[in-house]
């Protein structure tokens, strides 16, 4: 198999170099207050493996600009794909699977983009790697880095969630808190890596992290038997998990291992999302972003263009939802199936709510759960009710 770069937005092929982030023709046309222009898509070429048409594991690294040999030493991170039966009762909708990513070394999705960063990192002789974040892909890349014996160096806004910054400092990464937002955050690092070095992996800056995560596509269609589902329902902040959805769909079908794309579905808070405005209007403005599910909370989705491309040419949509709905669906979700998942993974699951009616009883539908709910404790107060009163004996229970 060969791999090259292609740019999304004006076709451009280059050979493949950590040097090389986003297109360098399309970079020169970047306004300020604008998604990246030039994100860079990794082309392959070539024929499967015989072996890979019944081998998973064959599959996924066939698929994979990296060779095995340079990941570092970790189970591989794959999410498990289960039938929630109480939930599919619920809502007759007996294909419904909900694709675990909490159950990830780090808890977190984001170690999908994280492991094939840091393998390319290491193929190339790299030992530091810089990002933003709002949480999950720091955390996540300081757990990987930490695997692979990486320096990281993490850029995240003063409000992300503690145990978030806790976990990453656990890892041993050098964490610096912005006052300011994510966006901020993410210029911020870029500034970094070019007057101190080292690989920036900040989400479609860094071609492999769309890469990494398409990885999320090709273990739906492994756990589901070899075939697509009907729709994927994703969590959509910075664009970049939904454009690596699409990516490993869009692998499969040039392979000939599915004949057609699933239904794809950006799920967005009401209070960022920029995608859903830009799919409606055509293009992305620059509007203050505020939701309890930090990590899909952008002002300016960075694989903006990318993700709105996908959408269009893949007839795929968007669906907002508000914050209540997200703390409501979080504990719907864990009461129910017991699956405790984070703000974004939630919203993903109020999604669904706000969508069941349109979803056909025969369809097989895809809720990608994408983090631990443990990550941020405080979101998760809001739709519980915590005792107020402790006891000694039984019978403060019943007075």
């Amino acid at each position: 198999m060969e791999f090259s770069y292609l740019c999304t937005r004006c076709g451009a092929g280059y050979d493949l170099s950590p040097e090389l982030t986003t297109c360098p023709v399309c970079r020169d046309e970047q306004k300020q207050d604008e998604p990246l222009r030039g994100v860079l898509e990794v082309k392959i070429s070539g024929d499967l493996p015989e072996e890979a048409l019944h081998d998973t594991e064959v599959l996924v690294q066939s698929l994979l600009p990296v060779p095995p040999e340079f990941f570092p030493p970790l189970p591989r991170v794959k999410g498990e794909l289960w039938k929630p039966e109480k939930l599919c009762r619920e809502l007759s909708l007996p294909g419904l699977r909900i694709m675990n990513d909490g159950s990830n070394p780090t808890g977190s999705f984001k170690d999908r983009a994280s492991v094939l960063v840091s393998a390319y990192a290491r193929q190339n002789g790299i030992d530091s790697i810089v990002l933003a974040s709002t949480g999950n892909a720091g955390s996540s890349m300081a757990g990987i880095g930490a695997a692979a014996g990486q320096k990281v160096i993490l850029f995240l806004p003063e409000t992300a969630p503690p145990a978030k910054m806790i976990q990453s400092l656990q890892y041993g990464a050098t964490l610096y808190k912005v006052a300011g937002n994510y966006d901020m955050a993410y210029d911020l690092s870029l500034d970094y890596s070019e007057k101190e070095g080292g690989m920036n992996r900040n989400t479609a800056w860094n071609p492999m992290t769309m890469e990494g995560k398409k990885t999320v596509s090709l273990d739906i269609y492994a756990q589901l038997g070899g075939r697509a589902p009907d729709r994927v329902l994703v969590p959509t902040g910075d664009g970049c998990i939904i454009g690596g959805v699409f990516k490993g769909f869009k692998d499969l079908l040039q392979f000939g291992l599915i004949d057609r794309m699933p239904r794809i579905t950006a799920v967005q808070a009401e209070g960022s999302n920029a995608l859903h405005r830009a799919l409606a209007s055509g293009s992305f403005d620059n509007r203050p972003s505020s939701t309890v599910a930090d990590s899909i909370s952008v002002d300016i989705p960075r694989n903006g263009y990318t993700a709105l491309k996908y959408l269009q040419e893949y007839d795929g949509d968007t669906v907002c939802v508000s914050d209540q709905e997200i703390i409501e669906a979080q504990a719907h979700l864990s009461g129910n199936a017991g699956l405790f998942t984070e703000p974004a993974g939630a919203a993903s699951w109020a999604g669904l709510l706000k969508l069941k009616e349109t979803i056909q009883p025969g369809e097989t539908v895809v809720v990608l759960a994408t983090g631990s709910g443990l990550k941020d404790t405080a979101t998760a107060l809001k739709g519980i009710q915590m005792p107020e009163k402790t006891i000694s004996k039984i019978e403060d229970i019943r007075g």
